[in-house]
């Protein structure tokens, strides 16, 4: 086990693009598992989980070191040999890494774990915001959890294949897989694998979604021939997983806005064969009221701290700020009061998010209720996932109905006097 001078220096370049020009990690990672071809599956494998690893534990590494943010080159060298030391690499004779306090670094990382802040790698905010929403007990679980890397996992594309089938082709490529119980469509990696190379990909067979992602569609109990919309489709995981439940029959409405990202969706559409999908870009209010009261089933997958999904997103713990929470929720009330009017009488609405905070949570829910237009809603059932319980990310999702005793819309007035209900 030895370190190789140019993927070093590749993982260098690429923390410095992190966490001195503000750059997201999953797309310098990106960008430098392509810089060599040469490169085997261990060398890519070494730059995308170092770059993550020194990422997820910037703090401890950084407090290890005795280097503070803004890092120049040399603290950058300092805070990755902290990361070879604590791995059990030998020290290279390199001249970036000359002088490295080998028992100095052990011995502040004992000292060091004993305050969660640092062990877990966090901002002392984050630490006090997550006591005060979960406790004390459950947040010290949960942020462990959060500090472990993702699992992939594939969901099954059923407009296409079946789980039988994918695991199959994948074996023929010596990607082995794991079933994961009461999820029909999930199938999980064994070892980590660049699937996106695969023809079973390029053939739309599957998509990669968290395990706990999955369950929302699930959740919102989409039927065939439906009018469903997705009022937060973004790049569309969920869209195309309603997409599947729906069979390819009814209409599945994609909203988002941003037309960038439902461009991406339609690409994505595209290679999965999922074809009653419609775009609609929110550009104007207008786009929502011509929607009022015409939707069996509403997603509302809302913005949020993305508090739940730090194991996949580990640079987001020093891109979120406690401003960012503060009106995030007001953003959440906004559009849980604003989208739930499409809902039609008797419909359903799911609210999720990947936040692990009841404050963009339940108590989002709980509030709605009591609002003008929330209390025309009844709660069904809700789901609150955590890490450290499930394995996979921090999610939450509730369901709600709509009463059926409601005014129909002021278009229908006019077609059908006799059923509206003064």
């Amino acid at each position: 086990m030895r370190l190789h001078r140019n993927l070093v220096y590749t993982t260098i370049d690429s923390l410095n693009a992190i966490f001195n020009e503000g750059e997201y990690a999953d797309k310098v990672v990106a960008r430098a598992l392509k810089k060599d071809k040469r490169w085997g599956s261990s060398d890519r494998k070494f730059v995308a989980e170092t770059i993550y690893e020194v990422v997820r534990w910037k703090r401890l590494y950084a407090e290890i070191a005795e280097v503070k943010a803004p890092f120049d080159r040399d603290n950058i060298w300092r805070m990755f040999s902290v990361w070879a030391v604590l791995r059990g690499y030998p020290i290279p004779d390199w001249r970036q890494l000359e002088g490295t306090p080998e028992r100095k670094i052990k011995g502040r990382f004992d000292e060091l774990s004993k305050t969660r802040a640092i062990k877990e790698s966090i901002p002392d905010w984050m630490d006090e915001v997550g006591v005060q929403e979960l406790g004390e007990k459950v947040w010290t679980k949960e942020i462990a959890a959060q500090n472990q890397p993702a699992k992939v996992i594939l969901r099954v594309n059923t407009l296409k294949t079946t789980k039988a089938e994918l695991r199959a082709i994948l074996m023929d490529l010596d990607i082995d897989t794991d079933v994961l119980k009461d999820q029909p469509d999930a199938l999980v990696l064994k070892e980590r694998a660049n699937v996106f190379m695969t023809d079973a990909f390029k053939q739309g067979f599957f998509e990669v979604q968290d395990a706990n992602s999955q369950l929302v569609a699930a959740f919102l109990d989409v039927k065939p021939g439906m009018r469903v919309v997705d009022t937060c489709a973004g790049a569309g995981g969920k869209t195309l997983h309603i997409a599947a439940l729906m069979e390819n029959k009814g209409q599945l409405i994609a909203m988002d806005l941003y037309e960038s990202k439902l461009k991406q969706l339609k690409i994505r559409a595209k290679r999965d064969g999922a074809f009653n999908i419609e775009y609609r870009i929110i550009d104007s209010t207008k786009i929502i009221k011509k929607l009022h009261q015409r939707a069996d089933r509403v997603l509302i997958d809302a913005p949020c701290s993305g508090l739940g999904v730090l194991k996949r997103n580990p640079d987001a713990k020093w891109k979120l700020q406690p401003e960012f929470i503060d009106n995030i929720r007001k953003i959440q009330a906004e559009v849980l009061e604003s989208y739930s009017k499409i809902v039609k009488p008797g419909g359903k609405l799911v609210y999720a998010t990947c936040s692990i905070l009841p404050s963009e949570n339940q108590d989002q829910v709980a509030k709605f209720l009591k609002t003008e237009i929330g209390k025309e809603f009844t709660f069904i059932k809700d789901q609150k996932i955590l890490a450290h319980e499930s394995g996979f990310d921090g999610f939450y999702m509730a369901l709600l109905e709509r009463k059926e005793e409601l005014v129909k819309p002021k278009e229908l007035k006019a077609k059908e006097p006799k059923e509206v209900k003064e």
